[in-house]
């Protein structure tokens, strides 16, 4: 949601945070996978923090993953990531978080984090225990803020007028004084903007000193507001200051006040959103608003030489250009997929992530190649970039491995100086750079939602079994998500109108219907597919019918699945072979429109298994006997099987009888029998005066369970023919569900309002949910995905799995289920961590160096070299092909581990 725009950031442990309506999502960058969703917060998230890496670890201080959110009320939550709990929660003002940071500077400690409550407050608090260290106020609205990172005492913070500069900041007492203020005049006022285009060699270093800063206000005609996007220092040099603008990108010096270069996008260029400083190499990451992702780098200065006959200057000013050097493709905008926020790795610098507002997540890589010197064409003004002469901090030799592509400094060595450079051609290699797309994980479209798992989990099935979910979206398509590790296994568009309903018929293969918007005579075209889930093949599963009909209310599987019934909302309703995709019985004109209706689980499929085995017997024991033995009854008896058994096999499945129940609109209760082709009515049951109009039916056992338009659930036991009305007074009753398993009698029924789970053995609830009281969510559909858990899709673009209790819980990181391995080791206990550290870094037992940790004798329990095991399986082949080099120093080993 649009309050989520900034809320993203990428940790130093390679993971990436951002918000999600009210939830945080935790994603593994290198495997694009989601490692763990943080709910806790009642307003959307505004900002995530990870906390910064320690500069120290032992058991006292582990690794560990602590991530601050903030939301739309005001509070910030910090949470211990792993096990999904909360550390603590802060509270100030009710008004949503402006900008937050951790401390970067741990000499005080490092659970201190800088956060901005609007208007005008800046408050540091402890984050560890939620106390206010101190707060301070300023005179104009605070936007953002950023730390100089060669100094902690400095601070900058944007606000709605210009910048503050604070040079007394500490984390013992609030700054006494408040603050340098300067005022920026819009850069498109300004005169030297408009000349620098023009203007060479002197002529430029003049208008430059036309200084955009001013310490006194700006005359009235010429202050724009303030659209300065983004304020933040230059890591990579001291005491220089980016300030991004949508067109421009400035680049102050603040020893002398002055713009020493200036980014700005041509008219026809795509306005610039965020950008991100590197620290390794002068260069930026830039994000525009087509979800374009450019990385621009800082010409060397080699390559800026002045034309020989002008008079050098006294005190020339350094013009810093940077030069467009790479570029990834943008996105296809509309109005509801925008791009939000775009978060670079800490690490190595060399991977960017784009969040879009349709919950997409695209993992972009920067990959170098080197050039052949001879394609270069002469006439691009940018300067050639090299790769670096060592490789984590040695030369490189002509056949040392190394990992070109490991981080930002390892693809573009520094500058070098024209004087150095015939001594060093030999290596010196010209790179490109280019994007790559390695990661991608899809959200979920906009709802509205119909969901359905696949059959349960049983003891026959349990080889083959995946857990799948099918969504249908209101653009037509069927998502079929993995549920443990919650990855999209595949995307069907397979109708042309909202998908109104899922029924699957086995593990591998569903049906699913749709209707379009109904034309003025109140009727639609209706649409209902038979999907087979591994060849993504669909059929048209009614033939030619479906154009112009009264709209589809629902369809039913047998439990069998053998037949579908397909229920009108203004028509009789029809019987179908799922097998075979033939019509069995269309009802007449005069026959009662259906409610509800539901499948009995009861069929005579065992019987006729049994017979059909006694038939098989008796045919092998008379091939086996002589045929004296045989007496003339047995025969006929035989004759008769085998004529049975014949005409089996032709239809090659037994037809099982089944039944089903529906009610009409008078509240009578109807009881159809279904056997091969033929359909029979059986029995009417007359309607319970106390409930209203059915709207839908629940059967499981001896338990039938109706409910009506006013929140009624009426309980009939049918073997102690029994029944017992409750009212829940919760409105309209749209679905019940019993949950599988045998024996399992827990029923969820969902309201217009929220859902409860109700025990139907001793008729009462076990839980609750209500939408405007414990959440702010409206459910949309619920289905059950296993005997204790239910999935809940609702109106904020969420699909959610609660268990009995339907509180909102988080689950620990290191119980999931995950299709590939991640490397993750701060997921490991503090012990672990650091044993696995130590065992790469050296292994001075070993002749030749190992990754395989289980044979090592370390008084250690299974499990945990188990997990270890698993860590190292998890890192890539690069990497392990790095740590296997019998050449590869220690020196280079603690660099590469520490990365």
């Amino acid at each position: 949601s649009a309050p989520n725009r900034g809320a993203a950031d990428w940790g130093w442990q390679g993971l990436i945070a951002y918000g999600c309506h009210s939830l945080v999502l935790i994603v593994d960058a290198s495997t694009a996978q989601t490692l763990q969703v943080l709910e806790r917060h009642k307003g959307s998230v505004v900002k995530v923090k990870w906390a910064k890496e320690n500069y120290h670890h032992n058991i006292g201080s582990p690794y560990s993953l602590r991530l601050a959110s903030a939301d739309v009320t005001g509070k910030i939550i910090v949470w211990d990531v792993a096990t999904g709990t909360a550390r603590c929660e802060i509270q100030e003002h009710a008004k949503p978080i402006q900008d937050m940071q951790w401390l970067w500077n741990q000499d005080a400690s490092r659970d201190l984090l800088l956060a901005v409550h609007p208007p005008n407050y800046i408050v540091l608090w402890n984050a560890d225990t939620g106390t206010k260290l101190w707060k301070k106020s300023y005179a104009e609205n605070i936007l953002s803020f950023s730390f100089d990172p060669f100094d902690p005492s400095r601070l900058a913070l944007l606000t709605s007028e210009g910048i503050v500069f604070i040079s007394d900041f500490s984390p013992s007492k609030a700054p006494a004084s408040s603050g340098k203020k300067v005022y920026i005049s819009s850069p498109h006022s300004s005169p030297s903007h408009n000349k620098l285009a023009a203007a060479t060699g002197a002529k430029k270093a003049l208008d430059k000193v036309k200084i955009l800063i001013s310490n006194e206000k700006p005359s009235a005609e010429s202050v724009t507001l303030n659209d300065c996007l983004q304020l933040s220092y230059l890591p990579s040099k001291r005491n220089y200051m980016l300030l991004l603008y949508p067109r421009e990108i400035l680049i102050l010096d603040l020893e002398v006040n002055q713009t020493v270069g200036v980014i700005a996008i041509e008219r026809t260029g795509v306005p610039f959103l965020q950008v991100i400083p590197c620290f390794q190499r002068d260069g930026l990451f830039c994000l525009h608003e087509n979800g374009c992702i450019t990385l621009r780098v800082r010409r060397s200065n080699c390559s800026i030489t002045g034309t020989p006959n002008e008079e050098p200057d006294p005190d020339p000013v350094q013009e810093l250009i940077y030069d467009l050097r790479s570029q990834c493709d943008a996105i296809r905008v509309t109005k509801t997929v925008r791009p939000f926020s775009m978060v670079c790795c800490p690490v190595n610098e060399n991977s960017a992530a784009l969040i879009v507002s349709d919950g997409r997540v695209m993992i972009w890589e920067l990959k170098s190649s080197i050039s052949g010197r001879n394609v270069r064409n002469s006439s691009s003004s940018a300067s050639p970039l090299y790769s670096p002469v060592s490789f984590c901090g040695i030369p490189v030799g002509a056949f040392q491995n190394k990992l070109p592509d490991l981080s930002l400094d390892n693809m573009i060595g520094q500058g070098t100086i024209a004087g150095e450079e015939q001594l060093k051609t030999s290596f010196l290699q010209e790179v490109h750079l280019k994007f790559l797309l390695t990661g991608l994980l899809s959200g979920l479209p906009l709802p509205p939602f119909a969901i359905r798992m696949c059959p349960p989990l049983t003891t026959k099935n349990i080889k083959q079994y995946e857990p799948m979910l099918a969504v249908g979206t209101s653009n037509g398509s069927v998502l079929v998500f993995h549920l443990t590790s919650g990855l999209l296994h595949k995307e069907l568009s397979i109708h042309s109108c909202e998908v109104k309903g899922i029924e699957w018929i086995s593990l591998t293969g569903f049906i699913s219907f749709a209707t379009s918007t109904p034309n003025n005579l109140g009727l639609v075209r209706n649409e209902l597919q038979l999907v087979d889930l591994p060849t993504g093949r669909s059929i048209a599963f009614r033939g030619e019918r479906g154009n112009d009909e009264p709209a589809i209310e629902m369809i039913k599987v047998s439990h069998l699945k053998q037949y579908l019934a397909v229920v009108f909302r203004d028509k009789p309703l029809e019987i179908w072979d799922v097998r075979t995709c033939t019509l069995l019985r269309e009802m007449s004109k005069n026959f009662p429109t259906a409610t509800a209706l539901e499948w009995s689980p009861s069929h005579n499929l065992k019987s006729l298994r049994k017979k059909q085995l006694a038939a098989r017997e008796a045919m092998a024991r008379q091939t086996v006997a002589s045929d004296t033995e045989v007496s003339s009854v047995e025969s006929s008896v035989i004759s008769l099987l085998q004529e049975a058994e014949s005409k089996s096999e032709l239809s090659q499945n037994i037809s099982a009888r089944e039944h089903f129940v529906f009610t009409g609109a008078d509240g009578q209760v109807y009881h159809l029998t279904v056997e091969g082709n033929s359909v029979k009515d059986s029995a009417k049951i007359p309607p319970d005066g106390s409930m209203g109009s059915i709207t839908c039916i629940a059967w499981k056992g001896d338990i039938l369970v109706l409910g009506d338009i006013d929140g009624n659930l009426n309980f009939w036991d049918l073997k102690a023919r029994v029944s017992r009305g409750i009212p829940t007074h919760r409105s309209w009753v749209k679905k019940i569900r019993f949950a599988p398993g045998k024996g399992n009698q827990k029923l969820l029924v969902m309201y217009n309002d929220g859902a409860e789970i109700w025990d139907s053995k001793e008729v009462r609830m076990v839980s609750s949910l209500r939408s405007g009281r414990n959440v702010n969510f409206r459910i949309l559909d619920v289905d059950w995905c296993t005997s204790d858990k239910v999935v809940l899709a609702s109106d904020d673009g969420c699909i959610r799995v609660l268990d009995l209790s339907m509180k909102p819980s988080c689950f620990r990181m290191d119980e999931q289920d995950l299709i590939e391995p991640a490397w993750c080791p701060y997921l490991l206990v503090p012990r672990a961590s650091l044993a696995l550290k130590a065992f790469l870094l050296h292994q001075p037992w070993n002749e030749k160096y190992s990754l395989d940790i289980i044979n090592i004798d370390y008084p250690e329990n299974e499990n945990i070299k188990s997990l270890l095991q698993e860590q190292l399986n998890g890192l890539s082949n690069d990497i392990k092909k790095l740590l296997l080099d019998p050449d590869f120093t220690l020196l280079q080993r603690c660099l590469l581990v520490a990365r």
